[in-house]
């Protein structure tokens, strides 16, 4: 506890402020500040760094935690940033902090999902364990193309979204270009999952569950199949070079583009037409997209 002592002095007026001041003697030695200064020292009571440990389950009947957990203890007062300070940081499983008494928030994450929590250390008595319970799962996102057709991993990514739509009707981004067969740890809740296969227009949505405790493997069907393109002089021959390409719906409206003799892309199931530019000349065919049926699409010059 620090003391302060404030002295005030009434204002002197006219011509007794005068004598006040003509009767200061310059040879009054006045005492040292220190004179009047309390002891500060002995009002300081000595803080107590105490030992917190701290753990985290999945769900309330489960486990502690003993790797992938990232703890984070930030100070309850925001900066000047206008954020809260972090202080100190843990990974692995369970941890132990030493930690003035006060107050903290604690946070721990296992992924994408976590959870956070107010924290007093009292001054006296003991400490107790603080448990976190994540109330989280995990999740596995693979596809296929038709019913059964394997996708490879380099042509597939997938964005989780959060299930409710905003003001702006848009939804929250969670995690962005998942690889397939990754563990994606989410907390429990209801989530839109985005995937594409190519680049084109091969995308589908689907909204997958996630239960605490537990890891969900998906499997999206996407409806759609490798295409390759080729400008040849006959059937069976070779591509032909500085060929542009341009890939119409059936409706007229262009979804894909490319300069390049042999070009691969992944388009969803339906009726495309490919156009292709060489030497000033156009030539033009129609054709058909079916699901898990990746084929050679091949346009002749003499057509």
């Amino acid at each position: 506890m620090v003391v302060s002592t404030v002295i005030a002095f009434a204002p002197a007026r006219g011509e007794d402020a005068f004598k006040a001041f003509k009767q200061l003697d310059s040879s009054v030695k006045m005492p040292k500040l220190n004179a009047f200064s309390p002891n500060l020292g002995a009002t300081f009571e000595q803080s107590t760094v105490r030992n917190v440990s701290l753990e985290a389950k999945l769900t309330n009947d489960g486990e502690p935690m003993q790797q992938g957990l990232s703890w984070r203890v930030f100070s309850p007062i925001p900066g000047d940033d206008g954020k809260l300070p972090l202080l100190a940081s843990a990974e692995g499983g369970s941890a132990d902090f030493q930690l003035e008494p006060g107050d903290y928030f604690v946070n721990v994450s296992f992924g994408r999902a976590g959870a956070t929590k107010k924290l007093m250390v009292p001054r006296e008595g003991e400490v107790e364990k603080q448990v976190l319970v994540l109330d989280a799962g995990g999740v596995v996102l693979n596809a296929v193309s038709g019913s059964d057709t394997g996708i490879p991993a380099k042509d597939l990514k997938f964005d989780v979204y959060s299930s409710e739509v905003q003001d702006d009707g848009e939804r929250g981004l969670v995690i962005a270009d998942v690889a397939p067969n990754t563990i994606v740890r989410l907390n429990t809740g209801t989530y839109h999952i985005v995937s594409e296969y190519g680049s084109v227009n091969a995308v589908v949505r689907a909204n997958i569950k996630v239960e605490a405790g537990k890891l969900t493997e998906a499997t999206i069907q996407h409806r759609a199949s490798q295409i390759n393109l080729k400008l040849v002089s006959e059937p069976g021959g070779e591509a032909i070079a500085d060929t542009a390409w341009s890939v119409l719906t059936s409706s007229g409206d262009i979804v894909a583009e490319s300069v390049s003799a042999f070009p691969v892309m992944v388009l969803a199931e339906g009726e495309y037409s490919a156009v292709a530019r060489n030497k000033d000349k156009i030539y033009q065919k129609d054709f058909v997209v079916t699901a898990g049926r990746n084929t050679d699409v091949e346009v002749l010059l003499t057509q």
